[in-house]
């Protein structure tokens, strides 16, 4: 089994959205199926088939939430030696072809946002700059082709003060 490393926090809200889902959501969604089955004929009920279908949805948020947590290495980014790129890192590097700079912060693929330079530990890029120090060069194979880039800076900065979609439990629900 590989294993899914994650923050302590992306560990919690992970667990939240589960317990959201197992204790509120899926009994809420079983009464409005119940309500909807006393109505009468199922066949042609949609409401009970609305029910049905969100009851399927829960199930496998619940299902595929759950393998997470059976896969979760819980990693604390903060105690780590920050001279090297790891995971919880934010690194600064530069394109080698045209000196653009970019900054991207290697996290868990729940936490991942990469429109926020949030991307995952099993990203490409992420795994072409772990175990790097300032001044190296890498090489990586990217969708979009060969790209070049040196590490400038290595720092640590809180995972989620970098989030920008952070997510509530009327997002976890399924209305």
């Amino acid at each position: 089994m590989h294993v899914e490393p994650m923050t302590p926090r992306g560990y919690d809200e992970l667990l939240r959205e589960f317990k959201y889902l197992k204790d509120v959501e899926k009994p809420r969604v079983n009464q409005e199926k119940q309500r909807a089955a006393e109505l009468g004929d199922r066949s042609e009920n949609a409401e009970y088939h609305a029910a049905k279908e969100k009851l399927r949805h829960i199930d496998k948020r619940l299902f595929y939430l759950n393998s997470m947590i059976e896969k979760a290495q819980i990693i604390d980014p903060s105690v780590l030696d920050h001279t090297r790129v790891h995971f919880g890192a934010t690194i600064r590097i530069c394109d080698g072809d045209n000196d653009e700079e970019f900054s991207y912060t290697i996290c868990g693929t729940l936490e991942s946002e990469p429109e926020n330079g949030l991307i995952s530990v099993h990203s490409p890029l992420a795994r072409s700059m772990l175990g790097r120090e300032e001044g190296d060069e890498l090489n990586v194979t990217l969708p979009s082709g060969r790209k070049n880039y040196e590490v400038i800076e290595i720092s640590y900065i809180d995972i989620f003060s970098l989030k920008k979609n952070i997510r509530t439990e009327k997002d976890f629900g399924f209305k």
